[in-house]
């Protein structure tokens, strides 16, 4: 007997294993996973197992991984695409100086001496842009949006010139800071009503941000590649008003699987190699600052629109701004401090370390002949001043508004207009007690942020088209004159003058970086007067434009006093796009 029961306890185990193997093949035959199998006519199985994934049930999940094609259908599918080219040419770019270095004139030191000249300051080039977009609606509530991009800058895709190490043609872009591979603008899913609730919409994935008139948030197609966003923005419309909340990711330390090795050098999203252009790693555990786990910069909006005042629309807006990126300083666990998003100092464009808030209100009015624009904006908040690690030891207190007066002539044939125009932007006269490597300067103590915040916006349209100037740290008067001969021309003139709001602060260009670092003691507060002069000829009922733009800077006192020369600058471009 006691054999017996030996036996069987030696069977068991292979015994088990059998009964596991069958029990699995039969498992096969009813998951979901194994698409091959389908079932006879008739049969149905009743008892599925929970079904690990997160996908819809498009299809009966018997006869899982559906037939392509099978809930497609061509009436639902739409394009869009277009094209530009543009030449470019700008002459003095440093006014007198050499080519700018890094995007600016001179160096941040603590004479803030300037540049020394390495080329001519002049520039020549041709930028191209090429984007495809592919829209499906899936129901009338509910559409995909995907759009790619490809854009370069003549002479970086590869030439003979640009050989690989085996001595063929490289045919790599070259990393130009207006030009990339193909890449992915847009990306999202739009469901309208969502819920059942008329009105309610949910926007999900890569889009544009675009309100207002630009000011703060726009797409920025002058530049080659253009502002998109990755979040989620809500929308609740009615008659009377519109409410718009989002959130959005700018930025994220937390993903370790988005560490890659080129070149020897470890690279996520979390820095910037001011050498190579390319992220740096902060340290390798990609935890920087002692492991904090909020490594992102997160962006978030309450815009509103009020649509029942006849003749105006007014929009109230609240905006959050927290960026908890790790500083990037000398002990801090490695990597070069660029230019990038992981640096702190209050004259950095959306600088690390920092939650900022902005209240606002813009009111657009349009009577008759008449159009006005009324924007002003409020932030307050802490930010890092990077001198005594993450402990946000400066008081953000900054305000900017933007003022428009127009009258259009309707009546006559070549519709003219004029306008009037009013930008301020404060600054703050501590702006510089930062530099690049963490210290302080003499003469300058770290104690408030006051620099206004111009996010993300399509500054081009709305600083003069030499795009010299940031709605940061400055006042401008403006004239703006407009005139349509015929259906398909358009010409303009505009005039701004350019001075600083406070004069201790820098000089900050349409990218929103610093243009010219003011050194200590400086009394100028004139830049210069920028003088725009356009031509636009649209074809083929608007689907092909050609425009043609002249702008001339004189310089003022401010860059003679700064840079130490005060030669005048030239700018121009043709541009041809073309949409579908």
């Amino acid at each position: 007997m006691n054999r017996i029961s030996s036996l069987k306890g030696w069977l068991s185990r292979p015994i088990a294993m059998t009964v596991a193997v069958l029990a699995a093949g039969l498992q096969l035959l009813v998951s979901p996973a194994f698409a091959g199998y389908e079932l006879p006519p008739g049969e149905r199985i009743t008892n599925l197992p929970a079904i690990p994934r997160n996908m819809p049930q498009k299809e009966a999940y018997e006869n899982y991984d559906p037939v392509i094609g099978r809930n497609f259908d061509t009436k639902n599918l739409w394009l869009r695409a277009d094209l530009r080219v543009r030449p470019e040419f700008r002459n003095g770019e440093c006014f007198g100086g050499g080519g700018p270095v890094a995007g600016t004139c001179n160096s941040q030191t603590s004479t803030r001496s300037s540049a020394s000249p390495t080329s001519s300051g002049n520039t020549f080039f041709v930028s191209q842009w090429v984007r495809l977009g592919i829209g499906y609606d899936l129901s009338p509530d509910v559409n995909f949006y995907f759009e790619m991009i490809d854009s370069v800058n003549w002479g970086t895709t590869g030439s003979p010139l640009q050989q690989d190490t085996a001595g063929n043609p490289s045919l790599n872009h070259a990393g130009t800071a207006n030009s990339q591979e193909l890449g992915v603008r847009a990306a999202y899913a739009l469901i309208r009503n969502l819920g059942d609730v008329q009105g309610l919409s949910m926007k999900v994935g890569r889009q544009y941000v675009i309100f207002g008139n630009h000011s703060l948030f726009g797409h920025f197609d002058w530049a080659n590649t253009g502002y998109s966003h990755d979040g989620v923005m809500f929308q609740y419309s009615t008659k009377n008003f519109d409410s718009y909340f989002g959130w959005f990711r700018e930025a994220d330390c937390n993903i370790g699987n988005g560490q890659v090795a080129t070149g020897g050098v470890t690279v996520n999203n979390c820095g910037n190699n001011a050498a190579t252009g390319l992220a740096t790693a902060v340290n390798a555990t990609n935890s920087p600052n002692g492991g904090r786990a909020s490594n992102a910069a997160n962006l978030f909006i309450f815009y509103n629109q009020i649509k029942s005042v006849p003749g105006f629309l007014i929009e109230p807006h609240y905006i959050l701004y927290s960026n908890d990126m790790p500083i990037c300083t000398a002990g801090n666990g490695g990597g070069s401090c660029g230019a990038g998003i992981n640096n702190t100092g209050v004259w950095r464009a959306k600088a690390a370390d920092q939650i900022r808030h902005n209240i606002g209100n813009r009111t657009e009015m349009r009577k008759g002949n008449w159009d006005a624009i009324n924007e002003i904006e409020y932030q307050f908040g802490r930010m890092s001043s990077g001198l005594v690690g993450s402990q946000k030891d400066l008081h953000i207190n900054a305000w900017a508004t933007r003022n428009w007066l127009g009258y259009t002539w309707y009546e006559s044939a070549y519709k003219p207009r004029v306008a009037v125009s009013f930008e301020y932007a404060s600054g703050d006269g501590n702006a510089n007690c930062t530099s690049a490597t963490g210290a302080a300067n003499a003469g300058y103590k770290c104690s408030t942020a006051n620099t206004f915040e111009n996010f993300y916006p399509t500054n081009h349209i709305h600083m003069g088209y030499m795009d010299v100037m940031a709605w940061k740290n400055m006042w401008a008067p403006g004239f703006n004159y407009q005139i349509r001969p015929s259906e398909r021309d358009h010409f303009e003139f505009w005039f701004n003058s350019y001075n600083l709001a406070n004069k201790n602060d820098n000089w900050y260009r349409g990218s929103q970086g610093v243009y010219v670092f003011t050194k200590q003691g400086n009394t100028a507060g004139h830049i210069g007067d920028e003088t725009d002069y356009t031509w636009t000829r649209m074809f083929a009922d608007g689907k092909v434009a050609l425009q043609a733009t002249y702008g001339y800077m004189w310089s003022g006192n401010y860059i003679k006093q700064n840079l130490g020369q005060n030669g005048d600058q030239q700018w121009g471009y043709l541009s041809l796009w073309m949409n579908f």
